[in-house]
């Protein structure tokens, strides 16, 4: 399935615009924020909008960087897939539509929601502040 190209995707790498653009999904255990501890904000890697926030990340064992809620509710649009013979929920960007990943019922309370999200369709925004 073959998406309409956008300005913003001059900037993609290869993999980025494979996962983003075109549904795809890099292999587990093996992207850029999987294991990232430090504190910030998950944003689009095509639009930069804020997506998730690093005080909701979890490690959920799968591979995938995992939350258990969006950044915001308008953040996220929720769609159902019914690809690779599964039925599931994708996550796409609000913002500019960009395949994000997958939503699960089984992450941990208080949400009980697991947001299965490509490292490659992040860019994390790292929280400099100090508290006063």
């Amino acid at each position: 399935m073959m998406s309409a190209k956008k300005p913003e995707d001059e900037k993609l790498t290869p993999e980025q615009f494979k996962i983003c653009r075109l549904k795809g999904t890099e292999p587990p255990f093996t992207g850029e924020y999987l294991n990232n501890k430090e504190t910030g904000v998950y944003a689009c890697v095509c639009c930069g909008a804020k997506l998730f926030r690093s005080d909701d990340k979890f490690d959920s064992g799968t591979g995938w960087p995992s939350y258990m809620r969006p950044y915001d509710s308008e953040a996220i649009k929720e769609t159902t897939d019914d690809s690779h013979g599964m039925q599931r929920i994708e996550c796409t960007c609000s913002q500019c539509d960009a395949h994000l990943g997958h939503l699960f019922p089984d992450g941990p309370m208080p949400t009980r929601m697991r947001y299965c999200i490509n490292s490659a369709a992040l860019r994390f925004e790292k929280d400099d502040s100090k508290p006063a």
